[in-house]
């Protein structure tokens, strides 16, 4: 995945932070989803693509699998 600009981007924290700083946002993007460390705005951001962010999702609703 190349880099992408996220000047622009629509940063969203959940609902359910608590606001004692440990939260992650996310952006919705063309085609991705970016998600950083609320604490450092202008920091890095992971990329996903929008299946493997789906996958996580899922796999973190449903817990991971037992190994």
């Amino acid at each position: 995945m190349t880099p992408a600009n996220l000047t622009h981007a629509q940063w969203m924290k959940s609902s359910r932070s608590s606001g004692n700083g440990q939260c992650v946002e996310v952006a919705a993007l063309d085609g991705a989803v970016a998600c950083r460390d609320s604490k450092d705005p202008n920091g890095p951001a992971l990329l996903f693509g929008r299946t493997a962010w789906t996958n996580f999702l899922t796999e973190t609703k449903d817990g991971f699998p037992q190994q």
